[in-house]
């Protein structure tokens, strides 16, 4: 989104430079990737003129710039003289969309370029350079230059593709006072013409006819603004719609009323039918597309782009305005599948406010009539405008439950306010209302969001805690998780909320959550899972030849469609070798294990058991396991099916672990002082004979259950005896908290004995 300064300044009173505007944008959710302060061209004097001796057509001129010291530069103008006071743009000058750079022109030295009137956006003599009266100061801009604001707009703010919207943002975060356009609203005149609406893709049509108008450029005020934001100006009935677009976020198009045979109509189109766009490029319609057709066939694609048949030129006499209300689902079918992204499409696939349809064509009316003359002959409005009137119940207590920040209510009213809500907050659950253009607006979380950026991201506590047991806004179950891994070495992943349907019928059968209006053909469901994004991470980095990864991503999956249907997860993707190659040879292929250590490390001690029934879709039939508390899976870890992972394109062996529920993760307990122990540690070794389908992760969950002593435990062998049975042997590692004596010690060996012995069928080899 493109806009000029002087244009955000029709709606917001203030005394901010660009800078400080750019700045505040940026801090209240709004990048400004960049901001241009163009170099304008400037009045200079020709005092030499010599012919050129490598051409029989350029001169090389000497110019006073006022700069105090002549500039030469190199011109081919027929009409270049001594004495002639003209344009020249200087290095760094954008002119006709190039930079104006020093060089030489067949070997002399040019330090500038000498202007046209065309080149420099004021009239269409291309004849030769411009010349401007004797008594034009030298140095002084020949042409207005306009600082212009290029920001990146986020899918869920359609606001911010309108001027006004930009204006009344800023005005909300206090650096000015919102200016509120003086508007018309849609007034009816009885004409021959009518709309005919046929298909329910489009609620309302408002169509103005304008007869006897002369076709003239637009107004500078306009013509300048489009310019500046890389929009070329035609005249003024095609660049009003333009301007109109950017300035309230209204797409609209303008016909040629004559070339248009009878009633306009809104229609789906035929399988088959053909349609010749304005540029010349015909398409292959279906029936999913809509259309704007008139007796002799379509004019145009609705909300897409206009038609050969039926478009505006400088001999126009008659037109038609055209402002409608187009279904985002359907709009971006079409111009996908077409591979059309046009000013219309962007914003109606985000979703304008559907209440400003008549507005728009009488601004515009309004633009063209005082231009052009004309006589309105008709006007006509079908259909009725879809006012969301979308009613929230907010209670100002969420924002601290969902922020940790204790905005004072009287605050959240003004902001909401300054934002253009309606706000009753007579009552403990305020009654909210955005405006119509806040499409985005449909939550009370949405409302906090909104809140939150304008008080000051800044506000938001950033301190960790200082002593263990602390509590601050970091101290949260997902901050120990995340802790946890990156000290394993893993790095954390982020990826869209969103996942790919055929992806997710791999790997689960859980539900999908399908999205009636995804991003990108990519994107189409709402996941239900985190190893779908994780998987795509791990093929794109393969192909870019980057097979050793460890990954994990902590985010928020969703079971259904409708508010709290969603839970956040933990998933863990390790691949290819443990370390880098090294001359020692001391790497290794990640395994089962790795993972499997990964997620003991999150479950702090717990005891659980291992089980490898019921394998999910996206596991190695061989080698899974997943971790139970009784009958609860906690969690569960594998190897990627390699049928999946060709599907995938991943070649590398793919070695994943994931919790479900991250409340099944315990938090870690810290104590505010460790102190080491006076007594030395004390390991025993211990083996027993089990039945061979008995899990090692059993024997040492019961051993390390009999005494809050035992700190740790590990398996250091294991194989299969013939029988049937096999043979486990494990460490355990005692920590005495007084002087041991042996007698204690044999009791406590005892015990770990009888306990595994009696708990998990096994038997203590004594050789």
């Amino acid at each position: 989104m493109k806009w000029t300064y002087d244009w955000l300044l029709d709606y917001l009173k203030t005394d901010a430079t660009a800078q400080q505007v750019a700045d505040t944008l940026t801090r209240i959710g709004l990048e400004v990737e960049d901001l241009q302060s163009p170099i304008a061209p400037i009045a200079a004097k020709i005092v030499k003129c010599d012919p050129h001796e490598n051409s029989d057509h350029l001169h090389v001129l000497q110019v006073d710039d006022g700069s105090g010291a002549l500039r030469q530069v190199v011109c081919g103008a027929p009409n270049a003289r001594v004495g002639l006071i003209s344009a020249l743009a200087i290095p760094g000058c954008v002119i006709d969309g190039h930079e104006i750079q020093s060089g030489k022109l067949r070997g002399v030295l040019s330090d500038g370029m000498m202007c046209s009137g065309k080149e420099l956006g004021i009239n269409d003599d291309h004849s030769g350079i411009i010349e401007l009266p004797d008594d034009t100061k030298i140095g002084s801009p020949v042409i207005e230059t306009k600082t212009v604001f290029d920001a990146g707009i986020t899918p869920n703010r359609p606001d911010y593709l309108a001027v006004r919207g930009i204006a009344r943002d800023l005005s909300a975060s206090g650096i000015g006072e919102y200016i509120a356009p003086t508007e018309t609203e849609f007034q009816a005149v009885n004409g021959t013409r009518k709309v005919l609406i046929q298909t329910e893709k489009c609620p309302t049509y408002k169509m103005i006819e304008v007869h006897n108008i002369s076709v003239c450029p637009s107004e500078n005020k306009i013509a300048s603004r489009l310019r500046a934001i890389g929009i070329n100006p035609k005249n003024a009935p095609i660049d009003a719609t333009n301007y109109i677009c950017y300035d309230m976020g209204q797409p609209m198009h303008c016909f040629d009323a004559d070339e248009i045979n009878g009633d306009i109509i809104v229609r789906s189109a035929t399988d088959g039918e053909k349609f010749t766009d304005l540029f010349g490029n015909e398409h292959s319609l279906t029936e999913n597309d809509m259309v704007i057709a008139d007796a002799s066939g379509i004019l145009a694609l609705a909300g897409v782009i206009g038609g050969a048949r039926g478009s505006t030129t400088n001999e126009t006499k008659n037109i038609i305005i055209e402002s409608a209300y187009f279904d985002p689902v359907s709009v971006r079918k079409s111009a996908k599948r077409l591979g059309l992204s046009t000013d219309a499409s962007y914003r109606y696939e985000r979703g304008i406010d559907p209440t400003m349809t008549g507005r728009a064509a009488m601004y515009a009316l309004e633009i063209i009539t005082s231009q052009c003359g004309g006589d309105v002959v008709c006007a006509y409005g079908a259909g009725a405008d879809a006012n969301p009137n979308t009613v929230i119940k907010y209670n100002p207590e969420i924002c601290l439950k969902k922020t940790g920040i204790d905005i004072p209510q009287d605050i959240q009213r003004d902001i909401l306010v300054a934002l253009g809500y309606s706000v009753d907050y007579k009552s403990k659950d305020w009654v909210v209302v955005p405006l119509p253009s806040r499409v985005d607006v449909q939550i009370p979380e949405t409302i906090v969001a909104d809140l939150i950026r304008i008080y000051g991201y800044d506000k938001i506590a950033t301190s960790c805690r200082h002593t263990y047991g602390d509590a601050c806004p970091h101290d949260t179950r997902e901050f120990d998780i995340k802790h946890t891994l990156a000290s394993r070495g893993l790095n954390e992943c982020r990826s869209f909320g969103f996942g790919n349907l055929s992806i997710e019928k791999l790997l689960s059968d859980k539900p999908n959550i399908k999205i009636a209006n995804p991003i990108t053909a990519d994107y189409d469901t709402m996941r239900n899972g985190l190893l779908c994004g994780l998987l795509t991470a791990v093929s794109n980095n393969e192909k870019r030849g980057y097979s050793n990864l460890s990954l994990f991503e902590l985010g928020t999956v969703f079971d259904g469609d409708t508010p709290r249907q969603q839970h956040t997860s933990v998933c863990i993707v390790r691949t290819g070798c443990n370390s880098p190659r090294h001359w020692t040879g001391r790497n290794r292929d990640i395994d089962i294990y790795d993972v499997k250590a990964d997620l003991i490390s999150l479950f702090n001690g717990q005891n659980f058991t291992i089980s490898s029934a019921d394998v999910p879709l996206w596991a190695h039939p061989y080698r899974y396991g997943a971790l139970y508390q009784g009958k609860k899976k906690i969690a569960e870890f594998g190897q990627l099916h390699p049928s999946v992972a060709k599907k995938l394109h991943i070649k590398t062996n793919v070695l994943i672990a994931l919790v479900e529920d991250i409340t099944n993760i315990p938090r870690p307990k810290y104590t505010r002082n460790i102190s080491l122990s006076e007594f030395q540690p004390i390991t025993r070794d211990f083996a027993f004979i089990v039945d061979g389908d008995t899990p090692a992760e059993k024997l040492t969950a019961v051993a390390k259950s009999v005494d809050n002593r035992i700190t740790d435990i590990v398996v250091f062998d294991a194989f299969d005896l013939s029988d049937g049975k096999k043979s486990i042997a494990f460490t355990i590692t005692i920590q005495p908290t007084d002087n041991m004596s042996d007698v204690a010690l044999q009791e406590l060996q005892s015990s770990i004995i009888s306990s595994v012995e009696s708990k998990c069928n096994a038997q203590i080899r004594d050789k």
